[in-house]
């Protein structure tokens, strides 16, 4: 299964080094048991045309979806979201406490990397290989 996915992974590369985007920075946050796992990345929109990231996918995910966290009236809470617009030369920060992926029935081991597909709103995906760390991000 992960020499499939590794296959998976660089063949999207080559069709995806068109994409608008570059990707750094990227990384999962493992949960014990059952908890869903958190992605965080910067998206560099190099283009002169703004564009959005609209999902995701990844082998190592169950489901995978966007998320953002906010803070209202003091009430913790998440919104899923459709799309996340990245501006024509701007970027946009997956992070804690903000825009992230919610990857549920994760199957990733701390340590390893995870290949994600990156999917935008021109058609192409980028291929992003994630970190695996633990609770505390390391």
């Amino acid at each position: 299964m992960k020499r499939l996915s590794l296959a998976i992974l660089l063949l999207s590369a080559s069709y995806a080094q068109a994409a608008p985007l570059d990707i750094s920075g990227a990384w999962f946050r493992a949960l014990p048991g059952k908890l869903p796992a958190g992605g965080y990345f910067t998206a560099q929109n190099n283009s002169r045309r703004d564009i959005a990231i609209t999902g995701a996918r990844s082998e190592a995910c169950g489901m995978l979806m966007i998320h953002q966290s906010s803070n209202k009236g003091g009430m913790s809470g998440m919104d899923m979201m459709e799309t996340v617009k990245v501006p024509a030369g701007g970027q946009v920060s997956f992070a804690p406490g903000g825009y992230h992926l919610m990857c549920e029935g994760a199957k990733m081991k701390i340590g390893t990397r995870i290949p994600v597909l990156i999917n935008l709103s021109d058609g192409t995906s980028v291929a992003v290989a994630f970190d695996v760390r633990g609770a505390t991000g390391k």
